[in-house]
C-alpha cells in the first residue's frame, strides 16, 4: 500500500467519527455530515498525491469539509423547492443525540447563517482563535469578530448567555467616558 492510502486508511480508522461530528456541528444533520465527510476524503485523497503526514491530510479534510459545508449551502437552496417530493425519513433510521443540552446546540447553531455557523464551529468547537478562523475562511478578521458577534447575540437569544474568549469582543474599542459593552450584545 503507497503511504497516503496508509494516511487514509488511518483518518478513516481513527478521526471519521471526529470529523463527522465536526461536519454535524455546521450542518446539524447526521445524513448531511456523513455525506460531507466522504465528499472531503474523495476529494482530499482522489489523485493519491495527498499529504503523506496524518496531521497535514487531517487539516486538508478538515478545510475540505468547511469549503464542502460552504459551497453546498448554495445548493441546499435549489433543493428546498423539491425537497418536500421526497418520501420522509424513516424515524427507526435517525440518529438522535443522547445529551439534551446538545440537541439545544445544534438547533441553535442551526438558526446561524453559513458563515456564521463556520466562524462558531471554528472558533469554539474546533477552538481556533480568531486570526486562525480568518484565515481558514479568508477573511479579515474584523469580519469573523462581526459573525462571532452576530452569532453569539444569536446563541445568547437561544441558549442564555455565553462566555467568549478575549479575541472576540468587538472590534470597535468603547467611546472615551462609557463603559464597554457586552461581548455579543447591542452597539
Amino acid at each position: 500500500m503507497a503511504r497516503w492510502e496508509e494516511v487514509l486508511d488511518e483518518i478513516v480508522r481513527t478521526r471519521r467519527r471526529a470529523l463527522v461530528g465536526y461536519a454535524y456541528l455546521l450542518t446539524g444533520d447526521v445524513t448531511e455530515a456523513e455525506d460531507l465527510v466522504q465528499d472531503a476524503l474523495f476529494r482530499t485523497f482522489r489523485r493519491g498525491r495527498a499529504a503523506t503526514d496524518f496531521a497535514l491530510a487531517e487539516s486538508y479534510v478538515r478545510r475540505a469539509v468547511l469549503s464542502g459545508f460552504l459551497d453546498g449551502t448554495r445548493r441546499r437552496r435549489r433543493w428546498d423547492g423539491v425537497r418536500h417530493l421526497l418520501a420522509p425519513p424513516d424515524p427507526a433510521d435517525r440518529v438522535e443525540p443522547v445529551v439534551e443540552a446538545r440537541v439545544d446546540v445544534v438547533e441553535a447553531l442551526g438558526v446561524l447563517a453559513p458563515r456564521e455557523r463556520a466562524c462558531v464551529v471554528l472558533r469554539h468547537f474546533s477552538d481556533l482563535t480568531v486570526r486562525d478562523v480568518a484565515e481558514r475562511l479568508s477573511l479579515s478578521e474584523g469580519t469573523v469578530k462581526r459573525y462571532l458577534s452576530d452569532a453569539n447575540a444569536k446563541l445568547a437569544a437561544r441558549l442564555g448567555p455565553l462566555r467568549v474568549a478575549d479575541d472576540d469582543l468587538p472590534v470597535t474599542p468603547p467611546v472615551r467616558g462609557t463603559a464597554p459593552s457586552a461581548p455579543g450584545g447591542a452597539r
